[in-house]
């Protein structure tokens, strides 16, 4: 990660949002989708759309601040030069984007590249789960991901899932995790104390949308990554 890097992402969400206001093409795509969204994704009674535009800009806002908390979070961990690759890919995601999400423009063209960028955090934080206990951080993408995935459509999200899969595949190892002492160690030391300072500190951790999943829903393997 550099500050460079980042700043170039916050600028490009910058332009983004400013091109959202003359265009307001992620409204109309919202507008589009909301219909047609499964009964699983759960939206207020009133200003429906609203709501979902708001969490989408909130959902691509929040990536280079997950870029940067992961960064400190793995430099404390002292898994850093492993876990850096997976941070430059997520920076690449907006910097030089893959062809498929190139038809698009402003706020509706970053929901592709946040959901890549989100996708590729969600599939670390839950390798690193299964191999040490615990997540790499405290935050969990899954609701908002499947929410992302429902309005971008299956066919066109299992590809972006599949551009993730090639990522982690061939360059996530376990043991880069579980066997290294310091990570060991910094684990041993979150199951003691939890995850309050960090997400004191990011708060965008944390998660904060009025959006949910109505897991009641007779949902019979119909959403899935």
């Amino acid at each position: 990660m550099s500050e460079q890097r980042i700043l170039h992402i916050r600028e490009s969400i910058s332009v983004a949002r400013e091109l959202e206001k003359k265009n307001q093409t992620l409204k109309a795509f919202v507008a589009v989708r909301l219909p047609n969204l499964h009964r699983i994704v759960s939206l207020p009674e009133e200003n429906r759309e609203e709501y979902l535009v708001e969490f989408v800009t909130s959902y691509i806002q929040h990536v280079p601040d997950f870029i940067e908390a992961l960064h400190e979070l793995t430099e404390s961990a002292g898994i850093h030069d492993y876990a850096e690759v997976f941070l430059t890919i997520a920076e690449d995601y907006f910097i030089d984007p893959p062809e498929l999400v190139n038809d698009h423009s402003g706020l509706h063209q970053l929901i592709d590249e946040a959901y890549l960028a989100h996708r590729l955090f969600e599939e670390v934080n839950d390798r690193v789960t299964i191999n040490c206990g615990l997540p790499l951080a405290p935050m969990d993408m899954t609701m908002s991901n499947i929410i992302i995935h429902e309005m971008l459509g299956d066919e066109f999200a299992n590809q972006l899932d599949l551009a993730v899969h090639y990522s982690i595949e061939s360059f996530f190892k376990a043991e880069h995790f579980s066997d290294n002492p310091q990570f060991v160690e910094y684990m041993e030391k979150r199951k003691q104390i939890g995850w309050q300072d960090t997400l004191e500190k990011w708060p965008c951790l944390a998660g904060d949308s009025a959006i949910s999943l109505d897991l009641d829903s007779d949902i019979p393997g119909e959403v899935s990554h």
